[in-house]
């Protein structure tokens, strides 16, 4: 019981979490100041600029019908499902917080900022319970399929810029594009740090003549896997040990003092590691983000 709970219910609240998140970010930043929105949401706007009788969330759900429909084929039940469900809270959301509250615009670069954090957390969010919240954001889902490599935040990035465009010509005006370009640029940037940035981990490579010593208190103090590469320096043509270790950013200071007070001459290198999959860390899982 407690397993389906925590399976199927929690993500649900966390889907809930993010829809209320992106509704406030939607209709405090960007509406009241007329800031270009990518994707269905976006075409939501230009859709109640020409008819204001016509409401943006309810708009965006009739226009993502179809591509719920052809994302079910591809995508399977499970995660359209959940996009469903993150979809219509957001958009009605949206609506139920114009109906309650007018927000006053404000400054357009806070509103810019402000805004692609918030909208970029809340997706994400959304992102890592397996939904979407339809849209664009469904036909990223779906080019992330054929293009794995790319980023989630660079793919809807490329796809709203025209969304942007488009709004902009609605709202006759080259700052609500050039506004809506970095608030799509800061919510790009945050969405990936949400999706790949709390995976932080870091790679270090040691040289040391006792690296034996070094080893031991890797795996016994900091409990971290070593692996031994075999190395030889170029200029003196002898052969060394290279200690390959993946490890937690807040474990980075006991490694580092482990390493040097067993032998101050090491030659220790740190690097960012943007994924590590396995034992310890992050497990693989198949149509990945």
């Amino acid at each position: 019981m407690k397993k389906a709970l925590k399976r199927y219910l929690i993500p649900y609240l966390w889907i809930t979490l993010a829809s209320a998140v992106y509704a406030v970010g939607f209709n405090w930043c960007y509406v009241p100041n007329q800031i270009g929105f990518g994707g269905i949401t976006g075409v939501g706007q230009i859709v109640n600029h020409l008819l204001p009788w016509a409401p943006i969330g309810t708009v965006v759900i009739l226009l993502n019908i179809p591509l719920f429909l052809l994302g079910w084929k591809l995508l399977g039940g499970h995660l359209l499902v959940s996009s469903l469900f993150a979809m219509v809270v957001s958009s009605l959301m949206i609506d139920l917080l114009t109906a309650l509250y007018t927000f006053q615009p404000m400054e357009p670069l806070l509103a810019c900022i402000f805004g692609g954090v918030l909208m970029g957390a809340s997706l994400g969010v959304v992102f890592l319970q397996g939904a979407t919240t339809g849209g664009t954001d469904l036909i990223a889902r779906l080019l992330k399929l054929k293009f794995a490599w790319l980023p989630m935040g660079k793919l809807l990035m490329a796809i709203d810029l025209v969304v942007i465009v488009a709004v902009a010509l609605a709202f006759r005006s080259l700052g609500s594009a050039l506004y809506g370009l970095v608030a799509l640029y800061i919510s790009s940037i945050v969405m990936d740090g949400v999706l790949y940035g709390l995976d932080n981990a870091k790679v270090a490579y040691i040289i040391s003549d006792r690296y034996q010593a070094i080893c031991d208190a890797i795996i016994h103090d900091i409990d971290r896997g070593v692996t031994i590469l075999q190395g030889v320096g170029a200029y003196s043509g002898t052969e060394k040990k290279v200690l390959l270790v993946a490890f937690k950013q807040k474990q980075i200071v006991a490694l580092k003092r482990a390493v040097k007070e067993i032998d101050p001459a090491a030659f220790l290198i740190v690097c960012e590691a943007h994924e590590v999959l396995g034992d310890g860390f992050r497990e693989y899982k198949q149509n990945d983000l």
